[in-house]
């Protein structure tokens, strides 16, 4: 790279670097927070490193130290069920995410290559739904899911999101209208079905397109906090973002267990991340698809 397209560029650069800082540098700060000793967060908050690091924050949030001893390391003593919690939101998580991919899939296909009465009028009635408010909907939502007696139950934490969503039909609908109609047509030549070619040939080129989508989907999922709040209190169905905001609230000394706290969104910051390095190229591809793989 010559002088003059460096300089060109160095304002790009800068300008990537300070979004990156400010997109990062929380999530650094957490987790310096979750490697400092309870004790010692405000009176080291000045400087960029922990004061002194340990891995206590951990051992609490993962039960691995009684209440006693949690609480001469400066803890609250509250005992949080992190396994179980991380598993509930892993299960409910995934269970969405391939349910609404799957239903979504078939939902976008149908708008974009089937043709029936008022499929335009339908498609653009569906997509209207995306300018209502999630919260508008929730009291509807509880009183059909209390009414099914699906309260403190996986299914009513997953209800609302387990079928199609709009966005993910408009998402995959633009994306199978440019599918080029050859590879369909041949595919009717040799006597396959609507069924077969959407299984056989829809999907797996649009493997770039599922991949986004179910990241999209299980981040979301994942981040939910106040319809899991409301209908899923029971600690057996209780999800981790819930469980991070009861474990910040029991706190008897007044103050909250910042380091308990942040070791606990720490480790529930690891399987999204996980995701994004998995399917990150995926996600790229994308973005940049033409019609072929």
């Amino acid at each position: 790279m010559t002088k003059a397209k460096w300089t060109s560029k160095l304002p790009f650069i800068l300008i990537t670097a300070l979004l990156l800082f400010i997109s990062l540098f929380p999530v650094y700060w957490v987790v310096r927070m979750s490697l400092t000793p309870n004790k010692q967060i405000v009176s080291g908050s000045a400087t960029l490193l922990p004061p002194s690091f340990t891995a206590t924050n951990y051992q609490r949030v993962l039960g691995l130290i009684d209440s006693a001893t949690a609480v001469k390391l400066g803890g609250s003593g509250q005992k949080i069920n992190f396994l179980r919690f991380l598993f509930n939101s892993i299960l409910v998580s995934t269970i969405v995410t391939l349910s609404q991919v799957l239903f979504s899939a078939a939902g976008a296909y149908a708008f974009a290559r089937l043709r029936f009465p008022g499929r335009d009028k339908i498609f653009s009635l569906y997509i209207s739904a995306l300018m209502v408010p999630s919260i508008v909907m929730m009291i509807p939502n509880f009183i059909l899911v209390k009414n099914l007696g699906w309260l403190n139950t996986y299914m009513g934490i997953m209800a609302p999101a387990l079928l199609m969503t709009p966005y993910a039909v408009f998402f995959l609908r633009q994306f199978f209208l440019g599918i080029n109609r050859e590879l369909e047509e041949a595919a009717y030549i040799d006597g396959a079905g609507k069924l077969r070619i959407f299984l056989k040939i829809i999907l797996p080129i649009s493997s770039s397109s599922l991949a986004t989508l179910s990241v999209i989907t299980f981040i979301t999922q994942w981040n939910d906090y106040m319809w899991p709040l409301i209908v899923g209190k029971d600690e057996k169905v209780r999800l981790l973002t819930v469980a991070l905001g009861v474990f910040r609230s029991q706190t008897p000394q007044g103050s909250p267990d910042w380091g308990g706290l942040m070791a606990g969104t720490t480790l529930a910051i690891i399987p999204t991340l996980m995701l994004f390095i998995v399917f990150g190229k995926r996600i790229v591809n994308s973005i940049n698809f033409s019609g072929f793989r």
